[in-house]
């Protein structure tokens, strides 16, 4: 058997694949499709210091290869959150890594101290992508310095890890990553939505109430395994490989460019158990190939000379 284990920081994984942040609900959603035991962890819908109702709707339209959603981080709010919804996964033999975010600094740090001591909670994964109202609504994760201050300020909360999930909207993410990194990240997860709209041509609304929206599914994949590879080539710390993965060979190529584990997002909407359907695949290809650890696998890739 293949060993799949990977570590991030000092959190372990029994397996690669988790599931990825607003596609997966609070962890619990999805309990009577599959036994989510079976996956490397589940990673929660971002939890923010007071609830949110989100955006209005319309903010979840299809695209030929994928889907925009501008959902706008809707959530109990964290009180609710480690009340309520955490001990809703007592018992549940994987890891649970919170995603958080805030409107300022202080909500950040705030939030992570709030959750981090819970016994349920093993990682942190910190969204950068949501907009810093005192810079006009550009996101905090587009400027390097907020990013490391950000950081820096949840690294002190706590001693489990820290995972930072970066914006692929900047000209130059290895900077963004390296920030993050120097600010006490143990691992990184890219990436998030790329901007994107449609338009209906009968009314000629845009389909998205917000009318500019995240783009996720298939048709990013390019794009991230490109990002994944820019950063593995530059930071060491390691890195979650997330954007339209819909199969295990998806998947593997990810681990080829550099990153250690991934996330699943459209495919759960698609495919309920499609994360487990991921681990077992990537289980049969390493077994096939001969592959004792993934480690092996990871940053495997032959450039041609």
């Amino acid at each position: 058997m293949t060993d799949l284990s990977v570590h991030i920081g000092p959190l372990k994984l029994k397996n690669p694949v988790l599931t990825a942040s607003g596609t997966f609900g609070y962890g619990t959603e999805y309990r009577d499709y599959f036994d989510m035991s079976e996956l490397g962890g589940i990673v929660t819908k971002t939890i923010t210091l007071h609830p949110r109702e989100g955006n209005p709707i319309p903010r979840i339209a299809e695209t030929p290869c994928g889907m925009l959603n501008s959902i706008g981080l809707a959530n109990v709010g964290v009180d609710r959150f480690v009340s309520d919804k955490l001990p809703e996964l007592e018992g549940m033999d994987t890891a649970v890594i919170v995603n958080i975010a805030g409107s300022s600094i202080d909500e950040y740090a705030e939030v992570a101290e709030r959750v981090q001591g819970h016994p349920r909670v093993d990682a942190l994964e910190v969204n950068i992508s949501c907009p810093n109202v005192k810079k006009g609504g550009l996101a905090f994760g587009t400027d390097a310095d907020i990013t490391r201050e950000i950081v820096s300020r949840v690294r002190k909360t706590t001693k489990k890890a820290v995972i930072v999930k970066l914006t692929p909207n900047v000209t130059d993410i290895t900077s963004i990553a390296r920030a993050a990194v120097e600010g006490g990240a143990d691992g990184l997860s890219l990436i998030n939505t790329i901007l994107g709209m449609g338009v209906d041509i009968e009314t000629r609304k845009p389909l998205i109430a917000r009318v500019v929206a995240g783009l996720s599914g298939p048709a990013i994949k390019p794009a991230a395994l490109a990002k994944v590879y820019q950063v593995a080539q530059n930071i060491s710390v390691p890195i979650i490989g997330i954007g339209g993965i819909m199969d295990w060979q998806s998947a593997v190529e990810f681990f080829i460019v550099g990153a250690v584990a991934v996330e699943i997002g459209t495919l759960s909407f698609v495919q309920p158990d499609g994360a487990l359907q991921v681990v077992r695949g990537i289980e049969q290809y390493c077994e096939e190939k001969g592959i004792d650890t993934l480690t092996d696998l990871v940053g495997t890739l032959q450039i041609k000379q």
